[in-house]
């Protein structure tokens, strides 16, 4: 008597992600990877100007307590169209906010491919792979990818000093005399 063999089923892995599109190309990203949305609207009056030349892709930061954003624009680091970017991704574990135009879904990747050898340069730091979803080939990218450590310490230098709160309350108490 021969028993039948069960063929293990293996569980599907898969990762929730947020499909977004900066200047009409889609992208993906885990979304454990993103620590909050924002509107871009949220940042008037909190957001500095900074400029860094070579470095176009950030021209605003963001001081939160003792941690530092750069607000990247997503066109400028992707080499794509201007787009006024209308959404703002906090990425986690980075000192990254990329804006971004729109979210078009969240939705689950099961599979992850590595990146072709076509993707040569920086866009291999850019990329986690690529991911197909309803016939559709996605990049994924990788939030560390954003900025590299080089371009960090250029943008700390450029940083103005943070304001003291005491001057400001000072400065306003004189005021109202």
């Amino acid at each position: 008597m021969r028993l039948a063999v069960q063929a293990k089923r293996r569980a599907v892995r898969s990762e929730q992600i947020i499909l977004f599109r900066i200047s009409d190309q889609l992208f993906a990203v885990s979304s454990s990877s993103v620590l909050e949305v924002r509107s871009a609207d949220s940042l008037a009056g909190g957001a500095g100007e900074i400029d860094v030349p070579g470095l176009e892709k950030v021209s605003r930061f963001l001081r939160r307590g003792d941690k530092t954003l750069f607000i990247l624009n997503g066109a400028a680091h992707f080499g794509l169209p201007p787009s006024q970017g209308m959404l703002l991704f906090v990425l986690c574990n980075t000192r990254t906010a990329l804006m971004v135009d729109s979210i078009e879904k969240m939705t689950a990747m099961t599979t992850l491919q590595a990146l072709p050898l076509s993707f040569c340069h920086e866009e291999q730091q850019w990329y986690r792979g690529l991911t197909a979803l309803d016939q559709t080939v996605i990049p994924v990218v990788r939030p560390e990818g954003f900025l590299s450590s080089d371009e960090l310490m250029l943008l700390d230098a450029a940083l103005p000093p943070p304001e003291d709160p005491t001057e400001n309350a000072d400065h306003e108490a004189r005021l109202e005399q």
